[in-house]
């Protein structure tokens, strides 16, 4: 009768942490991360199973002013995921200029019901001596239920966060089966650990243009042993040669890094096969964002 169980957004700017923290709150992980601004695309759902209750995360796309269909279609998903939480987490990067509250996130907290706590993240890059003025500061743009500060990359403050969320989340069921810590597919997974490697081995262009389609997945029989086909798209030729590389260097990198992850995702050899393929201005056309799986509101 005391089960305590919902939904919680994290949401924030770029590159504050968001996705590594749900990886470190899950204890494994299920969301991309890069220092690239929109690493996160879609909703990623992570769930975690405690004594007493099941908090079940979403990690959202981090909230940039919008140029362009890709960007405009990102932020609304990040933006509709607040009307639909029963706790809200902003995450926050001290090492921005002040508490950097996308204005976005701080235009629509008044009509929401939800509680909202302001989550200050990589206090380990900081001194100490800041973090008094950063949560008055932070206490004077809006009345957060709780300012808590934490490292998610060195686990510090977590257990206080778990405790927090526990105790805002409502009485409720259990949504989730215990054995369950997300409800996105492998091939899904699959594919995101791709791109993760696209944009930590190509320039600064690449990954904007970058879409990644898992066309085969199959477990061999009697063999623990899954073989993966996928795609990666981008925009022009050029970046095609970019990231195929000289003698395809590049992209057998790339392949060589996905499949490691691949193999501790799944807990089974993976053999890989990878290609690139030019869909010319994919992130202008609607029908290609859906085809990739990004939409409005998923």
């Amino acid at each position: 009768m005391s089960f305590k169980s919902g939904f919680i957004a994290l949401i924030g700017a770029p590159n504050v942490g968001k996705s590594t923290l749900l990886n470190a709150l899950l204890g494994q992980k299920i969301s991309i991360v890069s220092s690239r601004p929109q690493t996160t695309r879609n909703r990623i759902l992570g769930i975690k199973h405690v004594p007493g209750g099941q908090c079940i995360f979403l990690d959202t796309p981090g909230i940039l002013e919008p140029r362009g269909l890709l960007p405009k279609t990102i932020l609304q998903t990040a933006l509709k995921t607040l009307s639909e939480v029963n706790l809200i987490l902003i995450v926050i990067d001290p090492l921005s200029a002040g508490v950097a509250i996308p204005k976005e996130i701080l235009a629509r907290l008044p009509r929401l019901t939800s509680p909202v706590l302001l989550v200050i993240n990589k206090i380990d890059l900081i001194d100490k001596r800041e973090l008094l003025p950063l949560i008055r500061q932070a206490a004077s743009l809006y009345p957060f239920q709780e300012i808590l500060p934490l490292s998610a990359l060195k686990g510090i403050g977590l257990d206080e966060l778990e405790r927090q969320i526990l105790e805002y989340l409502p009485l409720g069921p259990a949504y989730f089966p215990e054995d369950m810590v997300t409800d996105l597919s492998e091939r899904f997974l699959a594919g995101e650990l791709i791109r993760e490697k696209v944009f930590g081995l190509t320039s600064q262009e690449i990954p904007y243009g970058t879409a990644v389609t898992v066309e085969s997945f199959k477990e061999r029989e009697h063999q623990s042993i899954i073989d993966i086909s996928a795609v990666i798209h981008v925009e022009r030729e050029s970046q095609k040669g970019i990231l195929i590389g000289k003698k395809g260097q590049r992209l057998k990198t790339i392949g060589t890094l996905a499949r490691k992850d691949l193999e501790t995702l799944l807990g089974c050899r993976v053999f890989l096969e990878l290609w690139v393929r030019v869909e010319k201005n994919w992130s202008r056309n609607p029908n290609f964002l859906k085809k990739f799986g990004i939409e409005e509101g998923i």
